[in-house]
């Protein structure tokens, strides 16, 4: 046991069962009592082997402890109501609790302990969920000051528990939200309208390498006694958001040129037009067909057919306009859309110069070969206000210019319907 006050007062613990061993369990790191002994006729009698280890004195005879001990103040806990009568008569009937009052005393030790126990189970339970939760966990105060930070945050955020311990919670955010944090805080505290408390969602997060990531957030009120804290819940998202990315693509875009496919076109199409109307402007949908393309997959093999449809995205891309769409339909067909175009005539000069990007050798694997492409226009609002009308018009143009001769284009009229 550690030095006692000399103002501690001095308590002989009379019954060596189990009140006596939670009586010399409660005591034995208390400031203002100490004992002094502790007394059974059973050597084995569990408070005395606990007292040993302590180094508090064991007696066996109640009337030699007392007479060692005194003055002191003695606990009876053997139901034996003589030895009460035997310690008033030595250090005063003030100093002698027993029967029902040391009962009582001692039911309400036990309760304490257990209460002390489950407790401390209970925070050990905590701290262990804390420490191997595979969510970051962060707790701070009102002013924004963190207060724990776990090892999942450590791994998450690349800061130790000790470099940000005691700091505010904002030196993990990116501008803005880092200058706007404690404003947010001090509006909360006062009007308790949330933004982010009791709401999950996905912010930006600042690693401490200075680089920035996505992390998904659930941020909760916690009120311990007097004092209220915010607990955050974090997830790093950022494999989440590539695989996002990636099937996102995957549904949007070809795989073989990086091109927009077929489902993207019509989307961008829907948008063109929605603001072509708008605007009062013109838009042109072209349709794009390879003239020569299945020999050159033939002849060289379906790796070299990829590369060169991979050749023909980037050429198209590079005779058009940033705001413009290429995009590739499958096979060897392609679609463009040109906004705010103002004639025919801009048209032409976009189309002509497709063509004559296309006519232009192509090198595959150390081969030259040479194709060329086959175009259709369609115009609105000239020709029609709607996309569906408007993308069959132009692959019926396409058609009408490959059964012309190849390799040039054709503006969509109503003489090339078969009927």
């Amino acid at each position: 046991m550690g030095m006692k006050s000399s103002e501690s007062q001095p308590v002989l613990i009379i019954g060596g069962g189990r009140g006596g061993l939670a009586f010399v369990e409660l005591l034995k790191n208390e400031e203002l009592f100490h004992v002094v002994g502790v007394v059974d006729s059973n050597p084995d009698a569990p408070a005395l082997r606990w007292a040993e280890t302590l180094n508090i004195p064991v007696f066996s005879d109640p009337e030699y402890a007392l007479n060692t001990c005194k003055p002191c103040t003695a606990f009876n806990l053997t139901h034996d109501e003589a030895v009460s009568e035997l310690a008033a008569g030595i250090i005063g009937p003030s100093s002698i609790i027993g029967g029902f009052e040391a009962h009582l005393i001692w039911k309400m030790i036990d309760q304490v302990n257990d209460a002390r126990d489950a407790l401390q189970k209970s925070q050990v339970l905590t701290e262990s969920i804390v420490k191997h939760a595979m969510e970051g966990i962060i707790l701070i105060d009102t002013q924004g000051i963190i207060k724990t930070f776990n090892p999942a945050a450590e791994t998450i955020f690349g800061f130790t528990h000790a470099e940000v311990v005691e700091k505010n919670i904002s030196m993990l955010m990116p501008e803005p939200d880092r200058g706007a944090h404690d404003g947010y805080m001090q509006r909360y505290m006062s009007s308790k309208v949330a933004r982010v408390v009791g709401i999950e969602r996905e912010v930006t997060a600042m690693h401490k390498s200075g680089r920035t990531f996505p992390i998904s957030l659930s941020v909760n009120d916690m009120i311990a006694g007097e004092e209220h804290f915010f607990v955050g819940i974090v997830s790093d998202i950022s494999e989440r958001k590539k695989n996002e990315a990636a099937i996102q693509k995957l549904a949007h875009f070809d795989v073989v040129t990086g091109l927009p496919n077929r489902t993207l076109f019509f989307d961008r199409v829907k948008n063109a037009l929605a603001h072509a109307k708008r605007r009062d402007n013109r838009l042109a949908v072209l349709f794009l067909d390879l003239d020569g393309f299945k020999g050159v997959n033939d002849t060289l093999g379906h790796v070299a057919g990829d590369i060169l449809l991979k050749e023909v995205g980037v050429r198209l891309l590079e005779a058009v306009r940033e705001g413009d769409t290429v995009a590739r339909f499958g096979g060897d067909e392609y679609a463009l859309v040109l906004c705010d175009v103002k004639n025919q005539d801009n048209v032409a000069v976009i189309a002509n110069k497709i063509i004559a990007s296309l006519s232009l050798p192509f090198t595959l694997n150390g081969e030259q070969c040479n194709i060329g492409g086959s175009i259709g226009v369609s115009m609105f609002p000239d020709d029609h206000t709607d996309m569906e009308p408007l993308i069959n018009q132009a692959d019926t143009a396409m058609y009408s210019a490959k059964k012309g001769g190849k390799n040039h284009f054709r503006f969509y009229d109503k003489s090339m319907e078969p009927y």
